[in-house]
């Protein structure tokens, strides 16, 4: 990756597509190591983390994540999933952040020089276009080594520089852990895929009861 030093930098994470392209790597993302990846390397304005939280559980595994990221550097975007019963009659669980991601960037964008989003969404294609004519640069980090490759190619050919996760593995990976509680120096990036609900890789970010 290619930083200059007084460069004004945020990140963008899209924290249910990251866990997914992460895992499909095989790793783990170690979010202590990540922060000072790019703090050491650019003027690093803010740390921006996505995702939706199922607030009626006892128990919601990401939990320990979010509260970890929220008192070690990283500015937490979250709100309630959405429950609903589809047409045959199962219940799924929505948390889209796509909204809150693309209205922080534009807003930011005034502020920054350069914009790293950690997301292969195809429909980030527009906002990354529409910063790129405020002048910002705008990195993108994702994976074309997994099966199915987890960015989308207009994206992919949007960005001005595309890094693959499996780059930083050795930086900022660590091993695939089964534990459900996060340890504070670890930030275990568990998500909503226990075992009561079933994570569905689509841009709805759904979530459906696990019939088993």
């Amino acid at each position: 990756m290619k930083f200059y030093p007084q460069e004004r930098v945020a990140l963008f994470i899209d924290g249910s597509n990251l866990y997914a392209t992460a895992r499909a790597l095989g790793f783990d993302i170690d979010y202590k190591r990540l922060l000072s990846l790019f703090a050491d390397q650019c003027n690093l304005v803010r740390a921006f983390y996505y995702t939706a939280l199922i607030e009626d559980q006892e128990y919601s595994p990401i939990r320990p994540l979010v509260d970890w990221l929220d008192y070690n550097g990283y500015t937490m975007v979250t709100k309630p999933t959405k429950e609903f019963t589809d047409a045959t009659g199962r219940r799924k669980i929505k948390g889209n952040m796509d909204i809150e991601l693309a209205i922080d960037v534009m807003e930011m964008s005034e502020h920054l020089e350069h914009i790293v989003l950690f997301s292969g969404d195809g429909d980030f294609r527009r906002l990354v276009e529409a910063v790129q004519r405020k002048g910002v640069r705008v990195t993108v980090i994702s994976t074309v080594r997994s099966q199915p490759s987890m960015i989308a190619d207009e994206l992919r050919r949007q960005a001005d520089v595309f890094v693959d996760l499996v780059e930083l593995k050795t930086e900022v990976g660590r091993k695939v852990s089964d534990n459900r509680i996060a340890a504070p120096n670890q930030a275990l990036p568990v998500e909503e895929d226990d075992d009561d609900y079933e994570y569905y890789d689509d841009e709805d970010e759904d979530f459906e009861e696990n019939p088993n």
